[in-house]
């Protein structure tokens, strides 16, 4: 698949570039990309719940009822989770909500997400720039010129750029990443990719390995 190459104005430079069909042009496979964005979501989580359980609350342990003839529940103590106030069986405990998915798996994730946003037309590709100093009124101004103001975006670059990255990072519905570091996540998080020709070889390189 052939793309035009717009550089930050907005204007075609009349340079192509082809998108790789082993990245961006095979045939998604859904269930992969559900296991890899469940595995993303699942690690963004504290995990940080925490109830007490009977042995952990602080009151007496004296046997309220006779054990038998009372007609109810057997319960013991003040803290028997049958009663209000008492401890609660089973609770939620501090742990890591993480899982292991395999390398080939992640990278088989990220092809389809690309492929998806390359079927929808959703892959600007743009010259390499810079920005002098951190202005997010330039940022904006680059956003509108190629018409993707009205989308969350994402912008590729293939290597860290803290002028560009400050630039963006007031801007609700823009997101900046290095081509190396994308996931799954974002890329079918964003309506629309801006991604620069460098960064785009890139991405080619990382995903073909």
């Amino acid at each position: 698949m052939e793309v035009s190459v717009f550089n930050i104005k907005g204007e075609d430079t009349g340079r192509k570039v082809t998108l790789n069909d082993s990245v961006f042009g095979i045939e998604p496979n859904d269930h992969v990309i559900y296991l890899d964005v469940k595995q993303y979501l699942a690690a963004q989580r504290q995990g940080t719940a925490k109830s007490k359980e009977r042995s952990e609350m602080s009151g007496s342990t004296r046997k309220l009822g006779r054990q038998k003839g009372g007609g109810g529940a057997r319960r013991g103590d003040i803290n028997s989770p049958v009663l209000v106030g008492g401890a609660r069986v089973f609770g939620p405990k501090p742990r890591n909500y993480s899982f292991k998915l395999n390398k080939k798996m992640k990278a088989l994730a990220r092809r389809s997400a690309l492929s998806y946003k390359a079927q929808e037309g959703a892959i600007v590709v743009v010259e390499d720039f810079n920005l002098e100093a951190p202005k997010t009124k330039a940022f904006v101004e680059i956003v509108n010129n190629l018409n993707v103001s009205d989308k969350k975006v994402l912008f590729v670059l293939n290597e860290a750029n803290k002028n560009v990255y400050l630039s963006a990072r007031n801007i609700q519905n823009a997101k900046v990443a290095k081509a190396s570091d994308i996931n799954t996540y974002g890329v079918l998080n964003a309506g629309a990719m801006v991604v620069t020709e460098s960064a785009l070889s890139t991405i080619e390189d990382v995903l073909t390995k």
